[in-house]
């Protein structure tokens, strides 16, 4: 990592280190947030009373803070109300590495981990703004167009936040490694990329005369990849304060 990289990087502890292949390894905010924001899902695990629970969720990220969502009625979810250890993971797979052996077969990928305190966010200001927020980090400005959340929506839905206290990046963007002496054998090797694409959008059949797609969801244009249009919702959410949500402390 560069000088900048190290004064803008998160502390190296036994949680976040990358003990394998640490070569691979970041731990720069630069790093972590690029592949947080490139990603819609995550999976977030919290081990409450001895029991481990994995949960995938749609997260959203301002500044160093996590957020996702859950049903009020989750009996796992109101464990947090009083604060809980978690860790929260997006991962990209961008290839299938195939060698000249099984052992020497990989895959090219994008992953983050991150540590925190996950805690439910009670104060009804606050949740509110959460609640605009994850309509308008991907969808910019949307929350202003639609139909209010009604006091119902609001009850059923948890907010969740977590401040990232720790985490780190690994990262394989190569070609295959197989062993010098198996280059000589007669069998295809190479890489196979693997992306996400959006495919041409779907009108509702039901909607009203003269109301068209808008240009701020240009983002998400037919042919585009996925990863690189949740950075560019990404962006223009961090720029543009109008269609920011809220920046909570859990």
């Amino acid at each position: 990592m560069t000088d900048a990289q190290i004064d803008d990087a998160f502390p190296i502890t036994s949680r976040n280190r990358v003990r394998r292949l640490h070569d691979r390894g970041r731990y720069d905010r630069a790093a972590v947030f690029a592949i947080l924001d490139a990603g819609l899902l995550c999976h977030v695990a919290y081990v409450l009373d001895g029991q481990p629970y994995c949960t995938p969720t749609i997260h959203w990220r301002e500044d160093d803070v996590l957020y996702w969502h859950g049903s009020s009625a989750s009996r796992m979810l109101r464990h947090l109300r009083t604060g809980t250890p978690a860790c929260l993971t997006v991962s990209h797979l961008d290839g299938l590495v195939l060698a000249r052996s099984g052992f020497n077969h990989s895959a090219n990928y994008r992953s983050a981990m991150c540590f925190g305190t996950a805690r439910i966010i009670d104060d009804p200001e606050e949740k509110a703004r959460a609640l605009l927020g994850v309509v308008n980090r991907f969808y910019p400005g949307r929350a202003g167009t639609l139909r209010p959340i009604s006091a119902q929506e609001t009850k059923a839905t948890m907010v969740i936040g977590m401040r990232i206290e720790e985490a780190s990046a690994k990262a394989r963007a190569k070609g295959v490694g197989d062993d010098e002496e198996d280059y000589d054998h007669p069998v295809w090797a190479g890489v196979i990329p693997v992306r996400t694409v959006i495919g041409a959008e779907e009108p509702c059949p039901r909607l009203l005369p003269g109301v068209s797609r808008p240009e701020s969801l240009s983002a998400y244009r037919a042919g585009a990849r996925l990863d690189e249009a949740l950075a560019e919702t990404q962006r223009l959410y961090e720029r543009e304060p109008e269609h920011q949500g809220m920046v909570a402390k859990p």
